[in-house]
């Protein structure tokens, strides 16, 4: 059996791409919040933070390559004065590298004016624009889509000298997932696809001091905003000295909110479409452990995302919860690579099992996905190293059979390993005593309490509710097989 279907240097996660964050709030040091914010939501994207400052004159912006705490200081901060501001926090999507042209928020001028423009999610149709921005003389540096949709709104807005036209170009031309806020000068405007695959929520200041936009509420948290709604799919709001504004851009379409944010992107103390994550998670558990029982003495749960379900699978079977996996919290996505001598000595960078915990233990493991599979396989060894004498791995999403297009970091199928093997060779290979997926009924009770009626399910399902490109399809879709069948 073949296993490189996994190539050894890609995150063996799904990844988000990034996060959004916007303040208004005259009077109120609003870099300084949004950098708060954006320290709440930075397991969103820990490549390149930015913020951009809009002070009724002109737009200033700060970003570099980093963590939040790590491009921002006291002098930055006081160098960004205003009294609105956008943030953003980014990981790469499809293998993309990070830079500092890459980093955003994205610049946009209107004749001596600039706005500046923030994006979470993944635009599928951005080449047929971005050549006919490139044809009309606009300069594009970083070949990323959010640059695209930026620079296009800063281009019809420069034609039309109203800012809403830009934004409107932008919502009836663009394809694909996006939660954006925009700030110009004076004004803060929000706006979401017309599916609302990407979370965006709306919160107000103590004492009407002003408003916030986050990709999810635990940002809201951080600055004491009260949470008041979600911005609607096909909506654009509009925060400015006349208050707030409300237009349906384009209209809605068929809800497609992604269901991986409740499985594994969201923070849990977030809330979703007025749907806890921590319960979510905790339901996924629960009905796992109905789905796929198992004889066992112990649940583990893989931090930080696992724990919840686990919890939840614990509670409903009977079996004993603990501790038995510990998570390393200062490392995240860290520019300092081990090598590959370090490697080979099987160094742990985030987890480290508790051998007087689960030496001589049957264990049920959850853990939220399975991508490529090399993390599970090394997972398994080392609880076997510290002596459980079974592990059964519970994972409460279904199989990734499809990579995704609208901002999760996996782009063409071959490498997703359930989309390469069967079951029982996916067992096998990881080295689990028995591997059992949360069935997508399963999923969607779990979140069923969310108000929305529908979700993307693409990487479970295989169906898009935004068509992809022929041209991405075509070589994207394929399995490890089908590229070699497709050779011979």
């Amino acid at each position: 059996m073949s296993t490189s279907i996994m190539p050894g240097e890609r995150p063996d996660r799904l990844e988000e791409e990034c996060a959004v964050f916007g303040v208004y709030a005259p009077g109120e040091d609003v870099a300084r919040m949004t950098c708060y914010g954006l320290q709440a939501l930075q397991h969103r994207g820990q490549e390149s933070a930015g913020i951009a400052v809009g002070d009724g004159e002109t737009v200033m912006v700060a970003k570099d390559l980093g963590l939040v705490t790590q491009v921002f200081d006291e002098a930055a901060l006081a160098a960004l004065e205003g009294h609105v501001a956008v943030g953003h926090v980014r990981y790469s999507t499809s293998g993309g590298k990070a830079s500092w042209e890459a980093a955003q928020p994205h610049i946009s001028a209107i004749d001596d004016e600039l706005i500046a423009l923030a994006h979470n999610g993944t635009l599928v149709n951005t080449t047929k624009i971005r050549t006919q921005l490139i044809s009309e003389g606009v300069q594009l540096r970083a070949g990323t889509d959010s640059e695209v949709a930026a620079k296009a709104i800063g281009h019809v807005t420069q034609q039309t000298h109203h800012l809403r036209d830009g934004i409107g170009f932008a919502m009836e031309n663009l394809r694909g997932a996006y939660a954006m806020v925009l700030a110009s000068s004076t004004t803060l405007y929000a706006f979401r696809d017309p599916h609302g695959i990407r979370p965006l929520c709306i919160g107000e200041l103590p004492d009407g001091r002003g408003w916030v936009v986050s990709s999810e509420t635990c940002g809201l948290d951080i600055v004491g905003a009260k949470y008041v709604r979600d911005v609607a799919p096909g909506e654009v709001v509009r925060f400015s000295e006349d208050g707030v504004t409300s237009e349906q851009a384009v209209p809605a379409l068929e809800p497609a909110a992604c269901i991986f944010e409740y499985v594994y992107f969201a923070r849990p103390d977030s809330v979703l479409d007025g749907q806890s994550v921590y319960q979510s998670r905790r339901a996924m558990g629960r009905i796992l452990s109905q789905e796929a029982p198992v004889d066992a003495d112990l649940v583990l749960g893989v931090p930080d995302s696992g724990v919840p379900a686990a919890l939840g699978y614990a509670e409903a079977s009977g079996i004993a919860y603990t501790d038995g996996i510990v998570k390393n919290r200062y490392v995240g996505r860290t520019f300092i690579q081990p090598t590959q001598a370090m490697r080979q000595l099987g160094i742990r960078l985030k987890l480290n099992p508790l051998p007087s915990v689960i030496a001589g233990k049957r264990l049920v493991v959850i853990d939220d996905s399975i991508v490529r599979g090399n993390t599970s396989k090394k997972l398994v060894q080392m609880l076997r190293d510290a002596g459980a004498t079974e592990v059964h791995l519970r994972i409460v999403s279904p199989e990734v059979l499809w990579p995704c297009f609208y901002g999760i970091d996996t782009d063409t199928r071959d490498q997703l390993i359930a989309a390469n093997m069967t079951h029982d060779e996916m067992n096998a290979w990881i080295g689990s005593d028995s591997l059992a997926f949360i069935s997508i009924e399963g999923l969607r009770k779990a979140v069923s309490g969310a108000r929305h009626p529908g979700f993307c399910e693409a990487c479970f399902t295989g169906t898009y509710p935004v068509d992809i490109p022929p041209e991405v399809a075509k070589t994207s879709f394929l399995t490890r097989k089908e590229q070699e069948a497709q050779k011979e």
